[in-house]
């Protein structure tokens, strides 16, 4: 079983192109859950340019309410400015189930690596010590690196995401090469116990595939989720991740 976790930014960006809150992120969340998703996922940058710090209330209040996950995700060492309180202090308020760290810079468009964890282990420990004193899970984002897993690993995190961005373009270009590397790594992750999650470019074209190749806790879908309900409904297309997400 793979759960669903959906990450609505791209509906708090929709909602953020006019005043009001058109989309409601309260409302897109329930039909989300309503129809099988087990989480919700946000990632608040320092920009605002979608989900607001205001917005974490609303949602670790609903995940709660109808008993699913609630991650958070963004770079730790982002800091207070203007309106942003800093990644952490966010974190901290609201104690969400997950925190996956990513290495994303301030005006990063969208997420495109994974920490090199072999160069910055010293200053992710004390981070992922402090969220696992406060009981969050904490995940980290990496690429499909064995190297970088093992590493990981080695540093405590509960989980980490593999980046699948490049998988994404493999299974488009039919790059056997990189399937087999992602394949690979992934069966080195099983092989000393470090559980996975995953995300980025995985559509409904192309997530069968990627979950044959190993088991994972949870895919984290967005913008191919919210861009496929355009066409086929919000409802309708969470039903089709989790057919594809737990097959029978």
């Amino acid at each position: 079983m793979t759960n669903l976790s959906v990450n609505v930014n791209k509906i708090a960006l929709i909602r953020n192109s006019r005043k009001g809150e058109v989309p409601c992120l309260e409302n897109i969340s329930r039909i989300c859950i309503e129809n099988g998703a087990k989480g919700i996922t946000v990632h608040p940058r320092p920009d605002l340019r979608h989900i607001r710090p205001d917005d974490l209330e609303l949602i670790s209040k609903v995940t709660k309410e109808l008993s699913v996950e609630f991650n958070i995700e963004g770079n730790p060492f982002e800091k207070r400015t203007g309106d942003y309180p800093g990644f952490l202090n966010l974190v901290e308020n609201f104690i969400p189930t997950q925190c996956t760290l990513v290495p994303d810079a301030s005006n990063q468009l969208t997420s495109d690596h994974g920490w090199n964890v072999l160069s910055e282990k010293e200053k992710l420990i004390p981070i992922i010590q402090q969220l696992k004193s406060l009981g969050i899970r904490t995940v980290l984002f990496i690429d499909h690196d064995i190297d970088q897993i093992e590493a990981a690993k080695n540093i405590g995190v509960d989980r980490v995401e593999i980046y699948t961005g490049p998988f994404a373009k493999a299974f488009k270009n039919n790059d056997l090469k990189i399937i087999d590397d992602y394949k690979e790594a992934i069966s080195f992750s099983k092989s000393i116990n470090l559980d996975l999650n995953a995300g980025h470019d995985l559509s409904l074209l192309n997530i069968e595939k990627f979950l044959s190749l190993g088991k994972f806790k949870e895919v984290s879908i967005g913008h191919a989720l919210v861009s496929e309900a355009l066409i086929s409904g919000l409802s309708d297309t969470i039903k089709e991740y989790i057919k594809l997400t737990n097959p029978k």
